[in-house]
């Protein structure tokens, strides 16, 4: 992982995202699909079954010129603690700047891996769980607040290649406040009706840049051959 930022940086750096946080319910229809095709929104992904009642379903999407396994690698260590959520990282990765290259310890995901959003807190696991994938092309992560409980979200990922090696990542974010519980609930509700949309933007944009420099390399050392 890269060394920590000045605590200045990290500060000024999450100040910008204010704005949208405020605003970000006010826009709540063009968020909820950000970069997304009416095509993209409509159609099914893996995990679309898992959390049947969704008050957050969210659906968005980049286009990335560079091809599906130059990006796969970005996703595969997300993470807190992990290579982070290329977002601003005071608050999702604990004041550590997000990875800048490939960490091959993250690399070898397997159904049942835990990918943390933050260390546990109150009995409550914040961490999403690998569910399920395909190298290079889709990946289901399932989170449950206690173990024993059914999943009350989704995090789904999908890679859609196009010519020129280019790629649609398209990703679906499924929340279930459940108001049984309200403490939960109201969390829940704040952080993806609020949070949600500048954190998964930044991150989103974070891919791309890392995964197009790794393209951009890639080709400048075989025109050296």
């Amino acid at each position: 992982m890269a060394s920590r930022p000045s605590r200045l940086t990290l500060i000024l750096d999450t100040l910008s995202a204010v704005p949208i946080w405020v605003s970000t319910p006010l826009v709540r229809p063009w968020h909820m699909r950000w970069g997304a095709t009416d095509a993209e929104a409509a159609a099914a992904m893996p995990g679309d079954d898992i959390v049947h009642r969704a008050q957050f379903n969210a659906t968005r999407a980049i286009t990335i010129e560079a091809p599906p396994e130059h990006i796969w690698p970005w996703i595969a260590q997300l993470g807190y603690g992990r290579g982070g959520f290329y977002t601003y990282d005071l608050v999702d990765n604990a004041g550590e700047r997000s990875a800048d290259h490939i960490i091959d310890e993250y690399q070898h995901l397997e159904v049942g891996d835990l990918i943390p959003m933050f260390h546990e807190s109150h009995g409550l696991a914040i961490a999403y769980k690998v569910d399920s994938f395909e190298v290079n092309k889709w990946m289901v992560w399932v989170h449950r607040p206690h173990e024993n409980e059914p999943p009350d979200s989704t995090w789904s990922w999908q890679l859609k290649e196009l010519p020129a090696e280019r790629t649609r990542l398209v990703t679906r974010m499924k929340q279930d406040y459940r108001w049984r519980t309200p403490r939960l609930a109201l969390f829940n509700l704040i952080l993806m009706e609020f949070g949600d949309f500048a954190m998964e933007r930044r991150m989103l944009k974070g891919i791309r840049v890392r995964a197009e420099r790794v393209r951009r390399n890639a080709s400048a050392d075989d025109a050296k051959k």
